[in-house]
């Protein structure tokens, strides 16, 4: 199983899940995307598509044919855009909190406007202004460690990584086709956490209606980040979704 990070985080977010999955067996691949982490940024604009070709020559370089492919908020994005570059690499999709749509012009000034923000002020005020929609405003109290862990992560991201997706993002195209054509070959897993402010609950069941063999988890207790705030129930519903495969 392959798990790609969402914005503006790293391979790290995944490690509840990557611990869970090699316990029950499981073969994780957890990337830092092209300008998050330790990859380093090297453009300024990154379309989703380049996040996609950059997995299918990972996965190529590791010799895998095949992986279930999951992605949160960005990385489900990112995921879909797997799908659609690279369809035979796609055993199936893991969708966390995240949005098939395309941007909104709305949403492409507020994402390019973004960009250049981060590249003047840097991580640290972006990171405190979305920690309490990132994580669900209660688990900043409750969570300690998590918030601690999640405003880490945004503050030691490269602000020029982060631009560049930003600017990529922006022009991402419509991938409700994708979930749409998808076939009972390639099932799907829609997660979202119930108090998701970014991508509600009534989006992943937008997204279950288009994909004809989807199933919805909705994890009670949690935000944008559910694979975060509420590992032990994300991990539950992740792997009865594999062994259903």
């Amino acid at each position: 199983m392959i798990l790609l990070h969402g914005h503006p985080f790293n391979r790290s977010m995944w490690a509840p899940q990557a611990t869970a999955l090699a316990a029950e067996g499981y073969r994780v691949i957890a990337p830092d995307l092209r300008g998050y982490g330790e990859s380093p940024a090297s453009e300024e604009r990154t379309p989703l598509a380049r996040f996609a070709d950059d997995l299918a020559v990972l996965l190529a370089d590791l010799g895998i044919e095949q992986a279930v492919v999951g992605g949160v908020s960005m990385g489900g994005q990112i995921a879909l855009e797997v799908r659609l570059r690279h369809p035979g690499l796609v055993r199936a999709l893991v969708l966390s909190d995240t949005s098939p749509a395309p941007e909104t012009p709305e949403g492409v000034k507020f994402r390019r406007e973004l960009a250049e923000r981060l590249l003047e002020e840097g991580m640290a005020p972006y990171a405190d202004e979305v920690m309490d929609k990132m994580l669900a405003p209660y688990n900043l109290i409750a969570q300690p460690g998590a918030a601690a862990r999640v405003s880490a992560m945004m503050r030691a991201t490269d602000p020029r990584g982060a631009a560049a997706a930003l600017r990529g993002r922006a022009e991402r195209p419509d991938y409700r086709p994708v979930l749409a054509a998808l076939p009972e070959t390639v099932p799907c897993l829609v997660l979202v956490g119930a108090d998701d402010v970014y991508t509600p609950v009534a989006e992943a069941e937008g997204m279950c209606a288009l994909a004809p063999h989807a199933r919805l988890a909705v994890i009670e207790g949690a935000g944008h980040l559910p694979g975060v705030e509420r590992p032990e129930e994300f991990n539950r519903a992740l792997l009865e979704f594999l062994a259903a495969l």
